[in-house]
């Protein structure tokens, strides 16, 4: 099975799709990303880009020391980061482990936030270690209680061992599970990936299962989103929606904390996949820490000072 008609789900025409992608030239894509770093947004449009990452924004939590108070504390800054300054947006999503989709669903629905998804870390996250049976109940547990996303793992040992026709059917069972109520986002941990072609071909086989975003890594291994290997990903949802008139989603995770880390990815997206992947249902920020510098640095544009962390709430 094949959600655009690419391969008929055997292993042979998998194989066959995916010897047919082109190399990343690795020097090439390592100069390209340290070029885009230089550039920079001008002032009059330093405010936009600020408010737009924050749309962008996957606020998240996954700590074993996550509590139902701290979650409900993080939607409501999900809903309104600044509460004293309600021309601030929302953030794209609240992630948080299974077990609190339901509290954050709820909390949010509450204090009015709707329009704030839900995503739960799925697939026996972050290893992806565990049975398809458990990998499967997972994903409709988070989906069963107001998942609205699913950021699933895939199986590395099978990628990195040419198994990929088991990690196909893993990501095509876990899209079946989310069906219509739930947008996928399939992580591939990049940092354990090692080559920059390993991350183009685990892109396009991702997209071709059927992901809506593809996502560089976890957040607990590093190097996770370096720049070029988000890069190489971008280039790949661009030559995707080339082949198929579908654009699908990136998500970067890990190591963003800050908004000159947030600007440059902008500029990534930008200047790689086009202006139509500059919103949230298409690119999305995987961060903890850097809503907060976020807001910083929009107070520093209205007072002329860099905030003090005081003024804005701990995450």
């Amino acid at each position: 099975m094949s959600f655009y008609g690419l391969v008929d789900g055997t292993e042979a025409s998998l194989k066959k799709y995916l010897g047919s992608l082109s190399g990343v030239d690795q020097v090439g894509a390592d100069a390209r990303a340290a070029m885009l770093a230089t550039r920079s947004i001008k002032t009059t449009s330093k405010r936009w880009a600020i408010d737009t990452a924050i749309t962008m924004v996957d606020l998240t939590t996954l700590e074993g020391a996550d509590t139902p108070g701290k979650v409900k504390a993080l939607c409501t800054k999900a809903v309104r980061p600044d509460p004293t300054d309600s021309t601030v947006p929302s953030v794209g999503a609240v992630c948080v482990y299974n077990d609190m989709v339901e509290i954050a669903r709820t909390h949010l629905d509450l204090i009015g936030g709707q329009h704030v998804g839900v995503a739960a870390v799925s697939t026996a996250f972050p290893s992806g270690r565990a049975s398809m049976a458990v990998k499967i109940q997972d994903t409709k547990d988070a989906v069963d209680v107001g998942a609205s996303e699913i950021d699933m793992v895939i199986d590395r040992g099978a990628f990195l061992s040419g198994r990929y026709i088991e990690v196909f059917d893993e990501i095509v069972k876990i899209r079946e599970v989310c069906g219509t109520k739930a947008h996928l986002k399939v992580i591939f941990e990049t940092g354990e990936l090692v080559t920059y072609d390993n991350v183009r071909k685990a892109s396009f086989l991702a997209m071709a299962a059927g992901a809506d975003f593809i996502k560089t890594s976890t957040g607990k291994v590093a190097p996770a989103a370096t720049a070029p290997v988000v890069l190489v990903m971008l280039e790949a949802v661009r030559d995707f929606y080339a082949m198929t008139q579908v654009r699908i989603g990136v998500k970067p995770a890990g190591g963003i904390r800050n908004t000159k880390d947030a600007i440059k990815q902008l500029v990534l997206v930008n200047e790689t996949a086009g202006p139509e992947w500059l919103k949230p249902s298409l690119f999305r920020i995987g961060a903890s820490a850097l809503l907060n510098d976020l807001l910083m640095q929009r107070m520093k544009m209205d007072d002329g000072y860099y905030a003090s962390p005081q003024y804005v709430t701990i995450d």
